[in-house]
């Protein structure tokens, strides 16, 4: 006689969070400013001030903007705020930094709206597998966030997942 084979990970009561699920749709771009230097150093206000001035910012409608320079110069923080005011009528969103500061941003936002009350007392896997960019630091904000209702926190899959919290 044989033993019927029983699936205990879907009838338990375990949920998992997929954070690629919560990926906020839209294209990211790179702003680098080092075009727009002397000699991709030295920020000259009235040149710098002009180029923003008659740049096409529509380019950027719809879509998050990392704004960065990637060489040494040492860029004053007005002219990013400067630049912010010419995109805040296209892009969804623009910050300072790279690409990995953009996602960590755009997270933090979703985040904050999460509501975990539907994960009270359960066990809960953070899935952590993904073909998106998910930021670490979108990680640690969801587990920060899980914590204090979960039952227990793990990460990984269901077949194999490494155990991160339990509560007493």
């Amino acid at each position: 006689m044989s033993e019927e084979i029983v699936n205990r990970v879907a009838n338990s009561k375990l949920v998992t969070i997929d954070l690629e699920e919560l990926y906020p749709a839209g294209e990211r771009v790179v702003f680098d400013i080092k075009d727009w230097l002397l000699e991709g150093l030295v920020l000259r206000e009235k040149d710098f001030r002009a180029t923003a001035k008659a740049y096409d910012w529509s380019q950027y409608e719809g879509k998050y903007v990392a704004l960065t320079c990637s060489t040494d110069a040492i860029i004053p923080g007005w002219a990013y705020m400067l630049l912010s005011t010419y995109l805040v009528s296209f892009a969804k969103k623009a910050v300072v930094g790279n690409l990995e500061t953009l996602e960590t941003v755009l997270y933090t936002e979703v985040l904050k709206e999460l509501d975990v009350s539907k994960y009270s007392d359960l066990p809960v896997i953070i899935k952590g597998c993904s073909r998106k960019p998910v930021p670490q630091n979108a990680y640690l904000l969801l587990i920060n966030k899980l914590q204090p209702v979960a039952r227990s926190i793990m990460y990984g899959e269901a077949c194999s997942s490494v155990p991160l919290f339990k509560k007493q």
